[in-house]
């Protein structure tokens, strides 16, 4: 299909040179990677008062899990009200969250309360951005802009994770980089609150009757096919974190050494930005197309972790799934424009949420599973689950639009 879209062909600068999306992407790309310094200073926090892989593996899934009970919840937010104040608010919020846990005197129950509270803040910020980004870059702006924004996230969380033990270690402990991240929220804030200059209303200001403001996305979820497979498409990049969560049993496992575990916990990201970048220099068209082979792919260079192989390999097989999941950005792309705007931040939201809470059921399916198994063969049995998975939605949709397909009258002009 040929369309005024695919013919007028977005570049790099075409997007770079909108000044919202700047803001947006600055405020993202280091909010993004204070978070990933928190993630480090709370395990190493963790640990460090209790000694417990266990607890400390707990805290981390809880920086991804309860999203998705607060998702249905909170998103709507982001339709019911102008999303430039719903993103700002949001920050302000978070920083203060992030700031009175670092605050000596907070128990460590009370940092795993307020981490929960935080992170249930963040399908909320994410939707109202997500909703946003389409009217900010219209067109086929809009997919290349989304494969910019993956790259910087990429970037800022390696950025994150490389800095976050340097940081801790050079700024006198875990609480004190926590302040770091607080601080990152309030400069989020302010860009969007001065750095935005465009003010977009609420995505349902001019509609007689809103739609029920906490079920309506999952409606739209059950009800569309399409919305509905290409969520669980994404979902399924959950089983594809167990490199990162088993990181430091595998180094140990093939000898790495300690220095080794940062570098695994990030070995995907270069892999996923080349990706990320490739497809978005890839005809509109064409990339679409690309979507369910990558998803596939992700997960069978993963497969290969079940022999143990040395650090260096591992990296790489790292790296390639990373570049094949570069699906999800297509995935998300396609998502969005499916959705009406005066639902799409609480679809937007559900959908985030998922991906956030897949994510942390990932990482603890895997830590369980090396609790019974070597960590190699946990990480190999976790990416046979995605891999299965990704088969079976692709077999569903295919199903379903042969099912359409038949169920179609002919074409009074066919012939």
């Amino acid at each position: 299909m040929t369309d005024g879209v695919a013919q007028d062909r977005a570049r790099f600068a075409d997007v770079l040179r909108v000044a919202e999306f700047r803001v947006l992407l600055a405020a993202q790309a280091q909010s993004r990677a204070g978070d990933q310094v928190a993630r480090v200073a709370l395990a190493l926090l963790v640990f460090g008062q209790t000694s417990s892989p266990a607890l400390t593996a707990l805290v981390y899934a809880l920086t991804y899990l309860p999203p998705l009970l607060a998702a249905p919840l909170l998103a709507g937010l982001a339709d019911r009200y102008p999303r430039r104040t719903v993103m700002t608010v949001t920050d302000l919020l978070r920083a203060g969250l992030v700031a009175v846990m670092a605050i000596p005197a907070v128990p460590l129950v009370g940092i795993v309360i307020l981490l929960a509270a935080m992170t249930c803040l963040q399908p909320l910020f994410s939707a109202a951005r997500s909703a946003t980004l389409p009217a900010v870059l219209p067109g086929d702006r809009f997919p290349v802009g989304m494969s910019i924004a993956s790259t910087t996230d990429y970037v800022s969380q390696i950025a994150g994770f490389t800095l976050g033990g340097v940081l801790v270690a050079g700024l006198g402990g875990p609480r004190t980089a926590l302040l770091v991240d607080a601080g990152t929220y309030l400069v989020s804030a302010g860009l969007i609150r001065w750095g935005a200059g465009v003010h977009r209303p609420a995505g349902d200001h001019d509609t007689g009757r809103r739609p029920r403001f906490t079920l309506a996305a999952i409606g739209l979820l059950r009800q569309d096919r399409r919305l509905a497979g290409l969520t669980a498409l994404v979902w399924m990049y959950g089983f594809y974190l167990a490199p990162a969560a088993l990181a430091a049993p595998y180094a140990h496992q093939v000898g790495a050494g300690e220095a080794a575990v940062g570098i695994l916990t990030a070995a995907d990201l270069p892999g996923a930005m080349a990706g990320t970048l490739l497809l978005a220099r890839i005809p509109p068209a064409f990339r679409q197309r690309l979507m369910a082979p990558f998803a596939l792919l992700t997960g069978l260079p993963l497969l290969a972790a079940a022999a143990a192989p040395p650090l260096p390999v591992m990296i790489a097989l790292c790296a390639a799934s990373g570049f094949f999941a570069s699906y999800v950005t297509l995935a998300q792309v396609a998502f969005t424009r499916l959705v009406p705007d005066v639902l799409r931040a609480r679809a937007l939201g559900v959908a985030a949420a998922g991906l956030q809470s897949a994510q942390g059921l990932g990482v603890l399916m895997a830590g369980v599973i090396a609790e019974i198994v070597p960590p190699s063969a946990s990480i190999a049995v976790c990416a046979a689950t995605g891999l299965a998975g990704a088969a079976l939605i692709r077999l569903a949709d295919r199903s379903a639009r042969t099912g359409d397909r038949r169920a179609s009258p002919v074409s009074p002009s066919a012939g």
